[in-house]
């Protein structure tokens, strides 16, 4: 078993860190409020990392003002009428959020697949797959302004940030293409008017290793700011590999952001950032499961089996990226309008051997490497370049408005490496595929809000985007014998037209309460299958898809700024929802259309300051995701092959899943957590808590009840923080997960016919965490 720190003392420190947060209401005393100064997204904020952005004459125990750009202007969140949550920077650095896939606990309705270096977002159900590697993202992200439609682009830059805000629902008409399930939107800290910094360091002692973060920022005259952060982190896994020892998967990360600010007259202030990113995970999360029963990967998820050399391929497990991005940002005073023009650039490159646990399913180990027969590698390499310009006019008009055009264009280039032996008991060698694409996107858009009175206003936008991508596949055998059919090379173009339209009633009941109801349509484009063996020039090319959105809402503050609940009510409906999928049977993938899926639910979010010491969150999402029509679907784990068969076209042609849920969807979903500050003389205590849960859900495609679906579950973090109460420094005990809870994040069958031993590979979502955290800032 895998050394960790005796169950006794970590039982006792776990204990004491949710017994701490469990007395929080109790605990409750007359304690100032922790608020911060709001910032503008033209003036960042002088903290590094910002508590919250809420106003700094804000009473005690009132909630802030949160300040957020998620309609191309700053507005205060309770005014936006979209569903949307936002995190401030000090939240996501004391929740120590570092990656996308962080940040689903405290999201209402938000998945992220855990896909290596390729994370994988779903909102309210809907995400793109991870089987088709160049799929372009249902969800894109958005750094400084940057658009990122791949999910590999802003993996690695989760640090030093100012806020993150997540919009759900289809943003088509403000964000353009491929946002037909939301948006993701990060801004990074910018320098502020007086010097300052800050540096930390931690040690967690799971992953028994270390992580280091250090920013420095300040002016460099009376018009020239810079600000400078780093962050170096060195940690083991969480899985033992009996292999070799290691505890898999070993992160080393490296990442440094470079941000210059000038401004050379009142009204003009310009931007440029650079930034580097290497993310690197040595070894993997694949742990080998049942597929006749059940299995407790409490019992069983502690260890695997990973040999060096695996199937042959003469290279060891990794997934790595290595990103490069640029933005020049610069805003404009035109008399009473604001001109904003964007250029950005980004590039990554990445590395990956996908290998599986050799263990059977019994946790013994296959004699000679038997279940190390088959490992795949999918390298890439990607540019883009992109531009945007836009014209806001002044608020507290009739008409407010804003235009812009954008464009992009990327070169995209992946290469797979399949690497097999001894398939069917001779079957060895080594086959190969390579994907390029070219791709020109343009696009011009415009909202526009008519304020009937000061508590009616009818907001509507209108975005045109055209595509335009060409693709090239081919595939061929490199040595021994072909497992896979080596098919025709296939080029093909595409030139896509989408409207995008949006419409808004908004209604203030009072200063406090506002209604609204949204009608919006969102698109992804359409594209090339980039990993298929055998693909044909029929099956080359997919569609793009269009997405429908009806939501209605509420956001209310109530007791004297002391509570605020947000309620939205949804259905979403998409066209041509594009899908892959994997057959191990005949080891390829499926890429098509489904005909058409739909999701419906309700999300609802608490803030409440019962005391000025105490703050309260909760969260709690119903989803209703499920396919309408879904026909040529592959078959299920299930059906028998009278049902299905996949090796039949006509059979698949005939087969439809409509009815069964999208997978990754729960059907409940939420949080709720606690924050105390208690004030001792000129020291300050800190404790907070929060629990996430989901009720069950599929993983795999293949819909299996016994190994394909994941149990409803709890995880719990808890967070205790002492220091001076001029947070000069602090010291902070941090435990994510802490009852260790062992969940599957996707599964797939590995049939026989490519293994020693039939079973599920299941890719495990992040075991506990518990670290001891110092921070230093002046």
């Amino acid at each position: 078993m895998r050394t960790r720190p005796t169950l006794n003392s970590a039982t006792r420190v776990l204990s004491g860190l949710l017994a701490v947060a469990a007395a929080l209401p109790a605990a409750a005393q007359e304690a100032p409020a922790t608020t911060q100064e709001a910032p503008a997204a033209a003036e960042p904020p002088a903290q590094p990392a910002p508590d919250t952005t809420v106003p700094s004459t804000a009473p005690p125990g009132l909630l802030g003002d949160i300040i957020v750009t998620a309609q191309k202007r700053e507005q205060r969140l309770q005014d936006v009428p979209v569903s949307i949550t936002a995190l401030p920077g000090r939240q996501i650095e004391e929740l120590k959020i570092t990656d996308l896939r962080s940040i689903q606990s405290y999201v209402p309705n938000l998945a992220v697949l855990n896909s290596g270096v390729n994370p994988v977002v779903y909102i309210r159900g809907f995400g793109s797959g991870p089987n088709n590697v160049a799929f372009d993202q249902e969800v894109s992200v958005y750094l400084d302004g940057i658009y990122g439609g791949r999910g590999a682009q802003f993996s690695a830059p989760f640090f030093d940030l100012e806020r993150m805000e997540v919009l759900r629902g289809p943003q088509g008409a403000l964000f353009g293409r491929n946002t037909a399930a939301g948006a993701i939107s990060l801004v990074s800290a910018k320098p502020g008017q007086t010097f300052e910094g800050y540096a930390s360091a931690g040690w967690d002692f799971e992953r028994e290793g270390w992580d280091a973060t250090a920013v420095v920022s300040g002016p460099l005259s009376d018009t020239f700011g810079a600000r400078l952060a780093v962050k170096v982190i060195r940690q083991q896994g969480y899985i033992k590999n009996l292999f070799d020892g290691d505890d898999d998967p070993q992160l080393r990360d490296d990442l440094a952001r470079l941000t210059l600010m000038w401004r050379p007259v009142d009204g003009v202030d310009i931007t440029a950032k650079g930034e580097y990113g290497r993310h690197l995970l040595k070894g993997g999360v694949s742990v080998s499961g049942s597929l006749t029963q059940r299995t407790n990967f409490d019992l069983v998820g502690d260890e695997r089996y990973i040999s060096d050399n695996y199937a042959g391929s003469g290279q060891s497990e990794r997934s790595g990226i290595k990103t490069y991005n640029g933005a020049l940002t610069a805003n404009v005073e035109i008399g009473t309008h604001t001109l904003t023009a964007i250029a950005g650039y980004s590039h990554f490159t990445t590395e990956r051997l996908s290998a599986y646990d050799e263990r059977n399913p019994d946790g013994t180990i296959a004699p000679n490497n038997s279940n190390a027969r088959f490992a795949n590698t999918f390298p890439e390499d990607f540019t883009q370049w992109s531009g945007e310009i836009r014209l806001a006019s002044p608020t507290k008009q009739f008409l407010e408005y804003v235009v812009g055009a954008y464009y992009d264009t990327s070169d995209y280039e992946l290469h797979q490496d399949t690497f097999y032996r001894q398939i069917a008991g001779t079957i060895t060698g080594h086959q190969a595929t390579d994907f390029k694409q070219d791709s020109d996107a343009y696009s011009f858009y415009g909202q526009g809000t008519l304020n009937f009175t000061d508590a009616l206003r009818l907001i509507a936008g209108l975005r045109y985007s055209h595509t335009a991508k060409t693709g090239d596949f081919t595939s061929y055998n490199v040595s021994g014998t072909p497992l896979n059919v080596i098919g025709a090379d296939q080029r093909d173009s595409l030139n896509e037209d989408y409207w995008d339209p949006s419409a808004t009633l908004q209604v203030d009941l009072s200063r406090d309460v506002m209604l609204y109801a949204t009608y919006g349509r969102g698109s992804k484009s359409g594209g090339f299958v980039s990993n298929t063996y055998g693909v044909t020039a029929a099956g080359f090319q997919f569609r793009p898809e269009r997405s429908t959105n009806y939501e209605a809402g509420i956001k209310s503050t109530w007791l004297n700024g002391r509570a605020t609940i947000n309620l939205s009510v949804f259905r979403t409906t998409f066209d041509d929802l594009q899908q892959s999928a994997y057959d191990p049977d005949r080891r390829t993938f499926f890429t098509r259309n489904a005909a058409k899926a739909r999701s419906s639910g309700a999300e609802l979010e608490l803030q409440l300051v019962p005391a000025d010491s105490l703050s309260v969150t909760a969260s709690l999402a119903y989803l209703d995701a499920k396919f309408l029509d879904y026909p040529g679907a592959p078959c299920l784990a299930y059906e028998t092959l009278a049902q299905c068969n996949s090796a039949d076209p006509a059979s698949i042609a005939a087969h439809n899943i409509k009815g069964l849920p999208l997978l990754f969807a729960p059907e409940w979903s939420g949080n709720v957590g606690a924050r105390h500050q208690l004030e001792l003389g000129d020291y300050r205590l800190v404790t907070g808590a929060n629990a996430q849960f989901r009720s069950d859900y599929f993983v795999a495609d293949g819909y299996s009840p016994i190994w394909g679906q994941q149990d409803g579950w709890v995880k719990l973090d808890a967070r205790i923080q002492f220091g001076p109460a001029s947070d000069r420094w602090n010291v902070a005990l941090i435990g994510r997960n802490l009852t260790d809870k062992k969940t599957v994040g996707a599964a797939v069958r590995f049939p026989a016919s490519i293994s020693g031993t039939a079973r599920s590979i299941n890719t495990m979502d992040e075991y506990r965490s518990l670290s001891l955290q110092g921070t230093v800032r002046f």
